[in-house]
């Protein structure tokens, strides 16, 4: 079982994850997950703090010599404001001042529903944890659990499919294709007409003192048949995806495959038919069953089907906004205008990478479930005996 538990606040010293179930023999370096930390930092319309930050990471533990042992991974990521943040954010009594208490809560945050949960007098105690700075982090982890896939030739891919109302469209590109055009993207997209609507839109809320949110789509192609369970509810290996993703901040809606809209077709629209080709496997395809179409997004019954897994997420815009929001002292219950606490206009592209990474745990956390081992070895044969399996079925 790979599993993680992350700690740290916004301003704290730093973000710290362990992760823990990750075989021995995994190649990994920090310049490695260094990069996504880089790519989550990207993206048009991002703020001032992301240039104050340059993410990079550190292993602490669960490494030598450039490859995993076994024991739990270490992952560290500093925050470079800490300095300026050294007291405010203080663990010692010494340090108390009551001055700088935060009472006045932001529309659209954590801030007085935590409170009022935790009994805080001082929202920053909410808003330092619920920030998205906690992604930073989970990408860290992300990137170990896409080294991981990457050994079986899995990758997880990550698309603005959506901005301020406005689609990116296909046009009939190749996964691949794709993939080499949103890296050339400052909106991670593959659609250079809509990702120039985009930016204006962003420009134009950027003008008004407003925020824009949009959709993100995350592909992960080369993922075998028979990931998850149907047998019981939390095995089902979509609702752990659309778990993963929901728990992104700011993300207010999740769907797989055709989602919503398959709620709008007859199911002769809907479901996607199955056929047989005994030359797939002699070709190396782990079996001669395939589907023309993918509406159920790569899982039927919460068991991969061995199409790529399609997930796309709604985000909301970030709610600190330029020309504040009406909002009421904790305190003195008195009406203000909220502060400002970060200035990202759209953080989308951003999202992208996120929900890459929170895909890439869940889908090597039931890879490892199916195939597990303690070294890569082991889980190496271990699936190649299935793949052999598959072939003859």
């Amino acid at each position: 079982m790979l599993r993680y538990l992350t700690a740290g606040e916004s301003h704290g010293p730093q973000l710290t994850a362990i992760v823990e179930g990750m075989p021995a023999g995994l190649k990994l370096s920090e310049e490695l997950v260094s990069r996504d930390l880089a790519r989550r930092q990207e993206g048009y319309g991002r703020g001032g703090r992301m240039k104050i930050e340059r993410d990079e990471v550190q292993i602490l533990s669960g490494v030598r010599w450039g490859e995993t042992i076994g024991s739990p991974v270490t992952l560290a990521v500093r925050n470079r404001d800490w300095v300026n943040w050294e007291e405010k954010m203080s663990p010692h009594e010494r340090h108390r001042d009551e001055k700088i208490r935060v009472t006045r809560s932001r529309p659209g945050h954590a801030d007085l529903p935590g409170a009022m949960k935790y009994d805080q007098r001082d929202v920053r105690n909410i808003l330092e944890r619920s920030s998205a700075r906690e992604t930073a982090v989970r990408v860290a982890v992300g990137s170990v659990a896409r080294a991981f896939l990457a050994a079986f030739g899995i990758e997880v891919s990550g698309f603005v499919v959506e901005l301020g109302g406005i689609k990116a469209e296909r046009n009939g590109l190749s996964l691949e294709r794709m993939k080499d055009m949103a890296a050339k993207s400052e909106l991670f997209t593959f659609d250079p007409a809509a990702e120039e609507l985009m930016k204006r839109f962003i420009d134009g809320a950027r003008d008004a003192g407003d925020t824009v949110g949009g959709s993100v789509e995350i592909i992960a192609s080369g993922v075998p048949v028979g990931l998850g369970s149907h047998v019981q509810w939390d095995r089902k290996l979509d609702a752990r995806l659309a778990l993963a993703v929901m728990s992104i901040q700011a993300i207010k809606g999740v769907e797989i495959g055709l989602g919503f809209d398959a709620a709008r077709r007859p199911g002769s629209q809907v479901h996607d038919e199955i056929y047989y080709d005994s030359t797939r496997v002699a070709r190396g395809e782990s079996t001669g069953f395939f589907r023309k179409t993918n509406n159920a997004g790569g899982v039927e019954g919460g068991i991969s089907n061995g199409e790529e897994i399609v997930i796309r997420a709604a985000m909301k815009p970030i709610p600190t906004l330029y020309k504040p929001l009406q909002s009421v002292d904790m305190v003195t219950k008195e009406p203000f205008e909220a502060t400002v606490e970060r200035s990202d206009c759209c953080a989308v592209p951003a999202a992208a990478v996120v929900a890459e990474s929170v895909v890439a745990v869940e889908i090597a956390n039931a890879f490892l479930e199916k195939f597990g081992g303690d070294s890569m070895a082991e889980v190496r044969r271990n699936y190649e005996s299935y793949r052999e399996y598959l072939q003859a079925f």
